[in-house]
């Protein structure tokens, strides 16, 4: 029998854990992930969204191991997304209870759900329900435009929703409870990988949460945030401001190691300016991690070989996705060998440029197997690149 935890007086999580999951919106999960709901009990019980339909039961089991499921007088959701709203149908049906979502989480769920019975709560209303106050804050696109906050009062407790999570499966509930490293690693790799482009959003939210009482952050995903707050909440801002240390990470493939000669040769002149530099070959690393080391670089150095007048497969993937996450306010720059043509690098670039970077740098290519004095080259465009970020750090950017 799997079992509520409680978070506060009157308030527990009854969530669902998934240590199997190993990709989610895009990007590898090797810690699994929680799916978490929370009830609210009192006079009037109240569910806090639901969790991905494969996992109704556990979330059954863990309700009613603090009341009878069909006990709650009303359902809460934060957000559309399936993995906290697929068990919305078989609660309601098990409970009667209405849901109560956003304008857009009205539509939303309509459209996922044909039937609900939903309710719309404006942006900032109140309701009171058996000793607690609920106050319902608007979050669109953070990250999709239906998302809402939740805040209990009483209990100075704020449902977050997707914000300030991560993809973190434990038995531990809360984050002070579990391996500090890797919680900061699995957050910083959510933001990255789901947060990042809507920057300006973050900091409007960070605004209105700075003005409620908050002790606890109750997130959606990955563990609870009961005990120095301010430390995520800073890290938030830092991020959405897109304030990087002095780093920059080399990103490349090779189909038969130029390319790779290339990458460490940029590497080393850059890193005999100053910043610390990461090199990330992409046959062997995701690009989900790519994103995480990319959060708090300063530039990103792409390589790519050229296959079919083209970039090699997995650059073309990692450019792509990492142009949908708009990285803004850092440097870019591409490189690669080529044997009888050069689009890769052209097309790298490109990509790169619309995806809001930075690209102040030349190509540098080289044909077939990259000589002495080409090597030279490689290190000379790494020492302008290495230049180039420990400047923008004199300047405070």
């Amino acid at each position: 029998m799997k079992e509520a935890v409680r978070v506060t007086d009157g308030i527990y999580w009854v969530g669902a854990i998934d240590w199997n999951v190993r990709n989610f919106h895009g990007y590898t999960t090797p810690r699994g992930t929680t799916y978490n709901a929370y009830l609210i009990t009192g006079e009037k019980n109240i569910l806090v969204d639901t969790v991905k339909k494969p996992f109704y039961g556990e979330l059954v089991e863990r309700i009613s191991s603090v009341i009878d499921p069909k006990r709650i007088d009303l359902i809460v959701s934060n957000h559309t997304e399936m993995d906290h709203s697929g068990a919305l149908p078989e609660m309601q049906k098990l409970t009667g209870a209405k849901i109560l979502a956003s304008r857009m989480g009205v539509e939303g769920l309509n459209k996922h759900y044909p039937g609900l019975d939903v309710e719309m709560v404006k942006d900032g209303s109140e309701i009171q329900l058996g000793g607690k106050t609920l106050k319902f804050i608007d979050t669109p696109m953070l990250h999709w435009p239906d998302s809402m906050f939740t805040y209990v009062e009483e209990d100075k407790l704020l449902f977050s929703m997707d914000a300030f999570g991560q993809h973190y499966a434990t038995t531990k509930r809360f984050a002070d409870e579990v391996d500090q490293d890797v919680l900061f690693q699995e957050a910083a790799k959510y933001y990255a990988n789901i947060i990042l482009p809507f920057n300006a959003r973050v900091l409007k939210t960070v605004e209105k949460a700075q003005e409620l009482d908050i002790q606890i952050l109750a997130t959606s995903h990955g563990a609870i945030w009961r005990k120095d707050l301010g430390k995520i909440v800073q890290l938030y801002t830092d991020w959405a401001n897109n304030r990087t240390k002095e780093k920059a990470i080399v990103v490349y493939d090779t189909m038969w190691g130029s390319t790779r000669i290339m990458a460490e040769d940029i590497a080393e002149g850059i890193a005999s300016e100053g910043p610390e530099v990461t090199i990330l070959k992409l046959t062997d690393t995701d690009r989900s991690m790519v994103m995480k080391e990319l959060l708090d670089s300063r530039a990103v150095v792409v390589g790519t070989p050229t296959l079919n007048n083209s970039m090699f497969p997995s650059v073309a993937d990692m450019v792509t996705y990492m142009k949908g996450l708009r990285p803004k306010d850092r440097l870019g720059a591409v490189f690669g060998s080529y044997g009888w043509s050069s689009g890769a690098v052209q097309a790298a670039r490109e990509l790169m440029k619309m995806g809001g970077l930075d690209m102040p740098f030349g190509e540098l290519t080289v044909q077939w197997v990259p000589s002495v004095e080409e090597r030279k080259q490689c290190r000379e465009y790494g020492r302008t690149i290495g230049r180039k970020v420990m400047e923008r750090k004199e300047k405070g950017d």
